[in-house]
């Protein structure tokens, strides 16, 4: 396949013009990210317009850096001098380094040592400076030029003579320490929020140790490398980055640093003589699988090394004094789809933002490294496919083949985590699967058997996390990537179905604990509920195929749960638990049967008949009046709908006979029936009196649908009223 020279890249004789913003970190945190994006993007547009008046080619720009070509001297600096004055007034301040050369062209760009030395040269200006190497000063007679002396360059044998474009004063040149990390094979997309916080938790309380926590697959290394480079301009001793992923024993960390700092000894007493008041910046990437054994050696490092600053990733803490946690979240969902989208594109060149798109990184939980492997993917499958095929197969993720052997699926990445932990914790962490929607502490313990020092322990090495609740409780939950991974270890551990027993036992009892059957004489709590929904439904979903009387129990202690939000999903729930009834009780069969009717009402008024009418049957059966005060009251409603309104009254009068005045629930509902038979009688004072008393039953026990039921029945009752006055009167002879 041919390749291509870019055709506008001037060539022969080359004067580069490298530049970059000044202290660009700490304008972030003063700033804040939304007023300094909007300063950035300005100092973009006047960088960017100088350079096309004086002739530049823009070759490339990573953040606020810009690297721009030039085919003469004269216009690289008039360009530098123009972007200068038109930034005057600008909280931006930006620094500058000119240097020609006659650089190779290729289909990259440019390539060859005069690259590296303009780039070098630039590194040392102060904010507002223009330096210009001894090539270039040579062709720039007609401008006002000061000598500044020779410096090294890093990575340069010998000394340059420097000098300055113009004649402005200035401290003398930076010494800046070597920045040394490795750099990304994409560019960094997101995360500003995080970065702007991590960069003000610096600033303000500067922590000895700052530890970057997260599960596989969060974008831990690839943040803190970001942060690292934004921190750098402040380590006059230089940044290096540490890779601990490939060493096994803990005693080697500081001699992996020590290689890094160029120290001749691992010692902490020689590693901080080698520091020694020089503000230095270690990045040691992935510590978790060397913890706890690494952290006493580093804590006594930077206990002798007060210049150090410990930059760490890992999915525990360190535990070490000074040490502050840096708790990286998944991405939002606006950044993931722009990673997704950006990475697909590279292989897919029509992928773009949809809603397939969208809930396939929702699916991903938004996480990094789940989201890359599923771009990569796009090459065979476009999203709708891979969303499809998703389904609980982790290995359908897999990445490059020059990646990290830890990354290579997100399989492997989340068994990274599981293998570092104890037998203890392993087992608390498969069993957890069993939670589809988090759990509260009492619930971990009752069905997981969990102890706090173990949860505590999952919670360390980011495995699960925490939230608050809809009731302001705590609750521990896992991201769905990782529940996956743990749900296929418990179902290999045999431990699956004792656990799903366990899980659906404990939702009976909090469903229970709700009062939401209308054989419960308590209030009503549907928060209660619908801060468990996702578990209940598990356990419906685990019984109805394995216990059709746990099934049948939860079910109908769900019934308003049903009636208040969720209608259908109940219908078809009950309907399956109906074709299985036969080997249920009479007393717990006639409360099935009753429960269906009522899901299936509005859809199906002749299947809700028949169960009503065989609940009934069993409820005389079994002596059970209120339950059938119940079903009568349900009943009554057919009649009522098909203009027999004394066979409804005659089924109300007989629920509250058999109630007997015992159940504000079932007065409720019948006071509202009398509203009805009052209303069809033209009583219709009368029937806004009973629907009021209606919802203030209701309201006492918490049956807060119901009570807004009334509330729009005797809206409309009113506005019936009225108009049949209005009406009326109209109609009414003159006299």
């Amino acid at each position: 396949m041919m390749t291509h020279v870019r055709p506008d890249l001037p060539s022969g004789t080359v004067t580069f013009l490298f530049t970059d913003v000044e202290g660009s970190t700490r304008l972030l945190h003063s700033l804040g990210p939304e007023a300094y994006s909007d300063v950035l993007a300005e100092h973009r547009r006047v960088l960017r317009g100088a350079f096309a008046v004086h002739g530049g080619v823009e070759v490339d720009t990573q953040g606020d850096a810009f690297f721009v070509a030039f085919p003469t001297a004269e216009g690289a600096a008039s360009a530098a001098l123009a972007s200068h004055e038109a930034l005057a007034t600008s909280p931006i301040s930006v620094r500058a380094g000119l240097h020609t050369g006659a650089p190779n062209v290729t289909t990259e760009g440019y390539v060859g040592v005069d690259v590296h030395r303009g780039a070098r040269i630039a590194a040392l200006a102060h904010g507002g400076q223009i330096l210009v190497s001894p090539t270039t000063a040579a062709l720039l007679d007609a401008h006002v030029l000061r000598d500044l002396g020779s410096h090294s360059l890093r990575d340069f044998e010998g000394a340059t003579r420097l000098a300055q474009l113009g004649d402005n004063d200035f401290p003398p040149l930076r010494t800046a320490g070597s920045v040394d990390l490795p750099t990304p094979a994409t560019r960094f997309l997101g995360r500003e929020r995080e970065l702007y916080d991590a960069v003000t938790v610096v600033y303000e309380r500067d922590p000895r140790v700052l530890t970057i926590l997260g599960p596989g697959g969060t974008g831990k290394t690839r943040f803190a490398l970001e942060l690292a480079r934004l921190l750098a301009e402040d380590a006059n001793g230089g940044t290096v980055f540490v890779a601990l992923a490939p060493i096994r024993d803990a005693e080697l960390v500081l001699a992996a640093i020590a290689d890094r700092l160029g120290a001749a000894s691992r010692e902490p007493a020689a590693l901080a003589a080698r520091i020694g008041d020089r503000r230095t910046h270690v990045l040691c990437d992935n510590l978790e699988h060397l913890l706890p054994d690494a952290a006493r050696p580093l804590g006594e490092l930077v206990a002798r090394a007060p210049s150090l600053r410990l930059l760490t990733t890992s999915r525990e803490p360190l535990r070490l004094q000074g040490e502050l946690e840096f708790d990286l979240p998944p991405l939002d969902e606006a950044d993931a789809v722009d990673l997704f989208c950006e990475r697909a594109q590279a292989v897919r060149p029509d992928v773009e933002e949809t809603d397939t798109v969208r809930m396939l990184c929702s699916r991903l939980d938004c996480l990094p490294l789940a989201l890359e492997l599923a771009a990569a993917r796009t090459k065979v499958l476009p999203p709708e496919a891979l969303l499809a095929r998703l389904g609980d197969s982790l290995d359908l993720l897999r990445g490059a083949r020059d990646a990290d052997d830890r990354h290579a699926t997100l399989r492997t990445t989340i068994a990274w985590s599981y293998e570092l932990l104890d037998p203890d914790e392993q087992r608390l962490f498969c069993r957890l699967a069993v939670f589809r929607g988090g759990c509260t502490l009492e619930s971990a313990e009752r069905v997981c058997d969990a102890g706090l020092e173990t949860l505590a322990s999952l919670f360390d090495k980011s495995l699960i996390r925490r939230r608050t609740g809809r009731l302001g409780e705590e609750r521990f939950w896992m991201l769905e990537t990782i529940r996956e991974f743990a749900a296929e270890q418990l179902d290999a551990s045999g431990e699956v179905d004792e656990m799903g027993r366990r899980h659906a036992e404990r939702m009976l009892e909090i469903a229970i604990s709700a009062h939401l059957s209308e054989d419960d004489d308590e209030p009503f709590q549907l928060e209660t509920a619908l801060a468990e929904r996702e578990d209940l439904r598990a356990a419906l979903d685990w019984t109805m195929s394995r216990d059709v009387e746990l099934a049948a129990r939860l079910a109908v202690s769900l019934e308003t749960f049903w009636n208040a939000h969720a209608n259908d999903e109940g219908s078809q729930r009950l309907r399956s638990i109906v074709t299985q009834a036969d080997a249920l009780e009479p007393g717990l069969l006639s409360k099935v049967l009753r429960v269906a009717g009522n899901t299936m009402y509005n859809a199906d008024e002749g299947a809700a008949k028949s169960h009503w009418e065989r609940s009934l049957q069993l409820c005389r059966a079994v002596g059970d009046d209120r339950g059938a005060a119940l079903v009568l009251h349900r009943m009554a409603l057919i009649p009522l709908a098909h203009g027999d309104i004394e066979q409804s009254r005659r089924m109300i009068d007989e629920s509250q006979r058999l109630a007997a005045g015992r159940s504000q629930l079932i007065e409720a509902v019948n006071l509202w029936m009398h509203a009805q038979f009052a209303f069809e009688d033209g009583r219709v004072e009368e029937a806004i009196s009973l629907s009021r008393k209606s919802a203030e039953q209701a309201d006492a026990i918490g049956w807060t649908w119901w009570v807004s039921g009334q509330r729009t029945y005797l809206a409309g009752s009113r506005w019936r009223r009225e108009t049949s006055t209005l009406r009326n009167a109209k109609l009414a002879p003159r006299w």
